[in-house]
């Protein structure tokens, strides 16, 4: 299937390891021009390494209030243009939800909700230009069903998917699709950190479903939910 990725300019963000790396690999090779970023400069010039297309390469913490502004910038500055977002941060540490404090909280909700938000807003006047465009969150199957010990995670990530969904609406007229990608357990640095085991994705196939999702032939699917997770998740919606 051709998914009308070619030329296309894909901005990725925490892209150097992962599922962010894995989403920006499947993209590059289908002929997207890609701009990564990370806050390990080492890490990121190995990932920009194994880029297939066109890549731009830029060392910054996306959770920093002013970085999507400036990722955004330097994309269209490179590229002449954007047309796929695909925001992503790392996830918060670990902890039950009778554990949390205001500091963990703030901070889980500043990575995970609204550095998406301020990405899509920086995007979206580029995004509006395109012929179409398309933006996929990277958050959780957490956002489904809970998952006890992530607490953070589901507080800050069931919020991005409130806000994703509304928005959704708001973009249907405009040619941008905005859905969420919501992965299990992957074979990934994070989760060998939280300890997983058992079957666990492999980070290239979600980095597949992203690209889908990024696609030309996805313009009908917006404000979805995809969980990604190998039947880990039990609820019904």
């Amino acid at each position: 299937m051709d998914l009308g990725l070619n030329g296309k300019v894909a901005l990725v963000t925490a892209s150097s390891k992962g599922l962010g790396r894995a989403s920006a690999l499947a993209l590059s090779r289908e002929g997207a021009r890609v701009v990564i970023c990370a806050r390990g400069e080492e890490s990121l010039r190995e990932a920009e390494r194994q880029m297939p297309g066109e890549t731009l390469a830029i060392v910054a913490d996306v959770t920093e209030p002013e970085a999507p502004q400036h990722l955004v910038d330097a994309a269209v500055e490179r590229f002449g243009g954007l047309d796929v977002l695909v925001a992503n941060a790392g996830g918060p540490p670990p902890m039950r939800a009778l554990e949390v404090d205001d500091a963990a909280v703030e901070a889980a909700v500043n990575a995970n909700l609204l550095t998406s938000i301020r990405l899509v807003r920086s995007a979206l006047p580029h995004l509006r230009q395109a012929a179409w465009a398309r933006i996929c969150c990277i958050a959780s199957w957490g956002v489904k069903e809970p998952i006890p010990e992530l607490a953070l995670s589901n507080i800050a990530r069931t919020g991005l998917w409130a806000w994703a969904k509304t928005a959704a609406k708001d973009l249907a007229e405009d040619g941008v699709t905005l859905n969420l990608a919501l992965p299990g357990p992957h074979a990934t640095d994070r989760m060998k950190e939280l300890g997983g085991g058992g079957r666990m994705g492999d980070p290239e196939d979600f980095g597949r479903v992203v690209a889908f999702l990024c696609s030309e032939p996805a313009g009908f699917i917006s404000g979805a939910a995809l969980s990604v997770d190998g039947a880990a998740s039990a609820g019904l919606l």
